[in-house]
């Protein structure tokens, strides 16, 4: 799940499609007018699914009584690891899952190259332990694209609490030598609600009704724009620090890991987009030339306290990371099980999940679990021998966690690209706040049927986001009726945000994120050291896999393609949304009115 999953629930802005009429002529001159054939996309639905309940039963007994997804879980968590976009391990996991693929009998199975990421990079190893006023081993982790040491350094310790741009200049002149602690220390609360959760029936009911309005930090509101500049804020004030940092010469900086929920960000590193010093850190130019790493809060603030008494800290680390290219370029995994009707084999049914990873675990439940739940949704089907109208297709992506760099990559290269808007965005603004221009679709727009996606780890399927695609619900409803004793019981009409699905429904295409219990993944897992195979839980991703089995099947074996939502057109967004002129009796002109 991406850095961006807390602010990017709100849906495309859309116009609705009408019927359109053309003007022909015939062969004896005469004008008629006849009306172009309207997409089963765009047309009515039926109101009864056509429910085969022995296919239901087939994959049930194939996903319970035979799986592999636990195989699939160690062979990616443990046998290859961590999986950072750009690293070793990131084309590790690339090549097994495209020859896995292969195995277990799916065809066209290939990589697929998205674009420039930036520098290639791994942590070989990271140790740091205070040697004065009391020896102590402390937990840290290399920051993602730090720089090495090259080998063990020893430095006094500074304490660097900057909350405005003035702060910076108590600490001129002080750091030539140091190793520098960036960021206060934080509470760590006590944990008086289990970090486990699985959803009630009264919140999963809640779930069933819409939230209008996309809540506080949807853009445009206040809220959001406050968020937004205060995020841009600390990001100045840390290239501003960094680079203090450098012109004296520090040796390195440690960051406190970052809080979670309930209490569950203590005794655990997280080491994502907030342990880096610099926006785009993987790229060359944004590179961060000062060795850091990020420390448990808890060793964090016991060197911030001992150094706010005015004892002295001195500690050795050794940050031991290795660089491998700097223009590497990102893939995701893509194979197919062939549609075999005539009139519907070149549509396309997707499943899919993200690949990659952060560092300080093994990526197993963000999102080794979606990627090996849409793994053995497809070997269920292949072992079945099911031969599908639709092609089904699974894609496996990297660059999630920057940005969904893997899926929006693939459907701008396969689906439809978005024009530049007139009035060029700021520079520092980040893409995925970036207003955008008409949509220019491909061929290929017209031939994707739906897309499933599964990135909130490990908890098994509850229901289903539609995304605002008030069409489909009736169809998953009725779905996942025969489902109710697995617990897959809710349809929720809102949009949820932060993963791969988000790039579909972008260009107006049907995608989707399934609704998981949440477990420990939001309070201990997530983006985590904890974040290990030990953390799956391979009853639930069964019943995920076979669920997503379910939809893939019904997807492909329908008559009428999935229903879209109308077509997006962000760039009458500010014009759909503008106030009505006049619509106050007795207005007068704005320039008449009083100053």
């Amino acid at each position: 799940m991406s850095f961006a999953r807390a602010f990017v629930r709100w849906g495309c802005c859309t116009a609705a499609i009408a019927s359109l009429a053309v003007p022909s002529i015939a062969a004896d001159k005469k004008t008629k007018d006849t009306a172009i054939e309207t997409p089963s996309y765009y047309g009515p639905q039926p109101a009864t699914e056509n429910i085969d309940l022995t296919m239901y039963a087939r994959i049930r007994e194939e996903g319970f009584k035979h799986s592999h997804v636990m195989e699939f879980g160690g062979a990616l968590a443990d046998g290859i690891g961590p999986r950072l976009t750009g690293s070793p391990n990131m084309a590790k996991a690339n090549a097994w899952t495209r020859d896995t693929l292969t195995k277990i009998g799916l065809e066209n199975a290939h990589l697929e190259d998205w674009g420039e990421f930036g520098m290639g990079w791994q942590q070989i190893n990271t140790w740091v332990r205070m040697v004065s006023p009391d020896p102590e081993p402390l937990w840290a982790q290399a920051a993602p694209w730090s720089p090495a040491t090259n080998g063990p350094v020893t430095g006094e310790v500074v304490y660097m609490n900057v909350q405005e741009m003035g702060d910076l200049e108590k600490y001129k002149g002080t750091l030539k030598g140091k190793i520098v602690l960036l960021g206060a220390m934080r509470p760590t609360p006590d944990i008086t609600e289990p970090l486990f959760h699985r959803y009630t029936d009264a919140e999963l009911k809640e779930m069933e009704t819409y939230e209008s309005g996309g809540g506080r930090y949807t853009p445009g509101s206040p809220e959001f724009a406050k968020y937004v500049a205060e995020r841009l804020k600390m990001a100045d004030l840390r290239k501003a620090a960094l680079k203090m940092m450098a012109d004296e010469g520090s040796v390195a900086v440690i960051t406190p890991s970052r809080d979670s929920t309930d209490g569950g960000g203590t005794g655990i590193i997280f080491d994502d987009n907030g342990a880096n010093l610099a926006r785009d850190a993987q790229k060359k130019e944004n590179a961060v030339t000062i060795p850091n790493a990020v420390m448990m809060i808890e060793h964090y603030n016991r060197l911030g306290r001992l150094i706010e008494n005015h004892v002295p800290v001195t500690l050795e680390l050794n940050i031991e990371t290795k660089f491998t290219g700097d223009h590497e370029h990102g893939f995701d995994t893509v194979a197919e099980i062939p549609g075999t009707d005539p009139k519907l084999k070149d549509q396309i049914v997707m499943v899919g999940g993200h690949l990659d990873s952060w560092i300080s675990g093994t990526g197993a439940t963000d999102n080794g679990a979606g990627s090996i739940v849409a793994l053995e949704a497809v070997r269920i089907l292949k072992s079945l021998g099911i031969k599908p109208k639709r092609t089904i297709r699974i894609a496996l992506w990297s660059g999630e966690e920057q940005g969904l760099f893997g899926s929006l990559g693939y459907v701008k290269q396969h689906f439809g690209t978005f024009a530049e808007p007139k009035v060029p965005e700021p520079a520092y603004m980040p893409a995925f706040l970036r207003q955008r221009g008409p949509l220019s679709t491909t061929k290929e727009w017209e031939t994707l049927d739906a897309y499933y996606n599964l990135d909130n780890g490990t908890g098994k399927v509850r229901g289903v986001y539609t995304q605002e695609n008030w069409a489909i619900a009736p169809i998953f409803k009725q779905w996942i009726a025969p489902l109710a004793d697995l617990g897959v019981t809710t349809i929720s009409y809102r949009n949820t945000g932060g993963t791969d699905h988000l790039s579909f429904d972008a260009v107006g295409l049907p995608g989707f994120q399934y609704i998981q219990d949440p477990m420990d993944y939001e309070t201990r897992t997530h983006h985590s050291d904890m974040d290990t195979y030990d953390r799956l839980h391979a009853l639930d991703l069964e019943q995920a896999a076979v669920v997503e089995a379910i939809f893939l099947y019904n997807t492909s074996e329908r008559e009428a393609m999935m229903p879209r939502k109308p077509f997006p057109h962000p760039e009458l967004q500010k014009q759909m949304s503008a106030p009505i002129p006049g619509i106050y009796p007795n207005a007068v002109p704005a320039a008449d009115a009083p100053k």
